[in-house]
Formats: structure tokens, sequence, C-alpha cells
């Protein structure tokens, strides 16, 4: 994964967390306004969420960036 999207997903869950908690779930696609403003990267964000993670639809953000986080390290 891109470094560009590795921070776009952390920003994102950081910002979610904050407003709304431990317990917040997301989709891959709310880190893009919900627009298809730059379809390569959102077909990478898919890609890593949907056919490398095999995660479903919603998932906690907490959980997304424990992933990238680890992901980092390795």
């Amino acid at each position: 994964m891109r470094q560009e999207l590795k921070e776009l997903f952390i920003r994102g869950c950081d910002e979610k967390l904050d407003k709304k908690g431990i317990a917040v779930g997301l989709s891959f696609y709310a880190f893009f306004k919900n627009k298809n403003d730059n379809p390569e990267l959102l077909m990478e964000a898919a890609t890593w969420w949907i056919m490398t993670h095999k995660l479903d639809h919603f998932e906690k953000a907490i959980k997304i960036k424990e992933l990238i986080l680890s992901e980092s390290k390795q």
C-alpha cells in the first residue's frame, strides 16, 4: 500500500474515532468523501480492504488503523 493511502486511512480513522468514539465503523469508500475523484487510489483501497484482508463492508475504525500500523512495522 502506498504511503498516500496509509496516511489517508490513518487520518480518516483518527477523525472518526475523535468524533464518534472507539465503536465507530466505516467503509473504505468513506475515506474518499463518497466521491470517485481518484479512481486509481480508490481501487487500491478496495483491493486492500476486500481482496487482501477480506474485510466486511463496514469495519471498526480502530481495527483498520491497527491493521495499517502493524503492516507499516513489517
